[in-house]
Formats: structure tokens, sequence, C-alpha cells
């Protein structure tokens, strides 16, 4: 009797953890959804980010729906992903997101309380690498400025158009330029292996092309196909 008891604790433990595991899965899936949605949005706003900078990022950041109250001590995070031209220089249509974690207490001011949808274009290789390898702090580890608006870049300054990375942000319906020096991105691991259901780096994912696109980051890459299918940036940049 009592071994059936242990038999039966055992299945239902089996059971829960299963369902737990899938139910993260979903909840991996719908950051996927949530940023193809604020992909398309951003790319319809009339004074968005400018057509020539995006037709020249090896990969883009999204992060949707960070909320103030997600930062502050204990190291909470947002959370969202990044994905990148395919090929050896990014020259290639968009391939596979890894799913990322933005960190950085400083974030939590800016927001004032309300949910901020961030993009990030990381504009060159060694950003994109940099990105791919480690934990990053921005605006020490690779340098990062809030982008310009607008149908072109004309007028950036110079610190703009030789950032490594470009951030804006989208509150209440307004769309700007933000800076987020002083907050790291890194990897989500954890969220990666529930996406695709096993253990994978994020080189792996974006860059050696270990996985698909999954259904649910289909729109977020068809969207950036369509935008930008072609990466117009000088090719001695991408060696």
């Amino acid at each position: 009797m009592r071994m059936n008891r242990i038999v039966a604790g055992l299945i239902a433990i089996c059971f829960c953890a299963s369902t737990t595991f899938a139910a993260n899965d979903v909840h991996e899936e719908d950051r996927c959804k949530a940023a193809g949605e604020v992909m398309k949005e951003i790319l319809n706003i009339p004074d968005d980010i400018p057509q020539d900078l995006l037709d020249k990022a090896e990969c883009v950041v999204v992060l949707p729906s960070v909320k103030k109250g997600a930062f502050g001590i204990g190291g909470s995070y947002g959370r969202g992903l990044m994905l990148c031209r395919s090929g050896e220089h990014y020259t290639g249509p968009w391939g596979p997101p890894a799913l990322y974690a933005l960190e950085g207490v400083s974030i939590g001011f800016q927001l004032g309380g309300e949910a901020t949808d961030f993009v990030l274009l990381v504009m060159n290789p060694k950003g994109a690498r940099s990105l791919l390898s480690s934990k990053v702090k921005l605006g020490a580890d690779a340098s990062a400025a809030a982008g310009p608006k607008g149908r072109t870049a004309e007028g950036a300054t110079d610190i703009v158009m030789n950032a490594e990375i470009l951030s804006y942000s989208r509150s209440k319906g307004l769309f700007a330029g933000v800076s987020l020096e002083g907050s790291t991105l890194r990897s989500d691991n954890s969220a990666n292996e529930k996406l695709y259901g096993k253990r994978l780096t994020a080189k792996e994912i974006i860059v050696e092309h270990k996985v698909a696109v999954p259904a649910c980051a289909s729109e977020l890459v068809s969207i950036l196909d369509k935008k930008s299918p072609k990466n117009k940036s000088d090719p001695k940049s991408l060696q």
C-alpha cells in the first residue's frame, strides 16, 4: 500500500513538472509573438526607425512591455529576443531568434511606471559578436546611443553614427530614441531551452542555425525580411 502511494506521488510530481514545462513553453512563445507585434507596430509609425539605419543593422533586439516594477533590488529583468541576418557576414535573410534578458535598475527610473517597448539595432559585427558571446554592459562593453528618428538618419551626430547599438522606446504611444547606457543584455539560456526543447547558446541559434525559425517568431522574421531584405552596410565593415 505504501509503495502504491509513493508511486502515485511520483506520477503526480512528474505530471506537475511536465505541465509547468509546457506552461513555460507557452510563455516563451508568447514573448516571441509579442515581439512580432511590437516590431510591426513600430515600423508603421510615420516617424519611426530610419530606413537607412535598419538596412545597415546586422541584428535587432526587441523587448516588449518592460515595466518599471520589473526592475529593482533583486535583479529582475525585462525579457525579449534578438535575431540577426544569416550568413557569415550577416548578408542573408533574417534567422531564428535567441531569447535575451535586459537588466539594470537605472532603466526603471526612465520608464515612469508605464509599460515600455524597446527596440535595439545592432549596427556592426563587433556589437553582434559581443552580444552573442557574453553578458554586455551597454556603454561600457559595447558603445550605445539613443537612436535618431525619421525617414533617414541625416543630421545624426557622430556618436550616434559610430555606436554599436542604437536604442528606441515606445510608451503611451510615444516613440523616441532612449539611452540604455549602464544596463546589461545577456542571453536568456533557460528560456531558450524552454522554447527550443534543448540546451542551446545564442551563438548556436543565431550563427550556427542549429534550429529553424519557430512558428511563434515567423511574423517577426517575415516583417523584417519584407521591410529590410538586404544588408546595405559597407561590405568592408562586415569583414
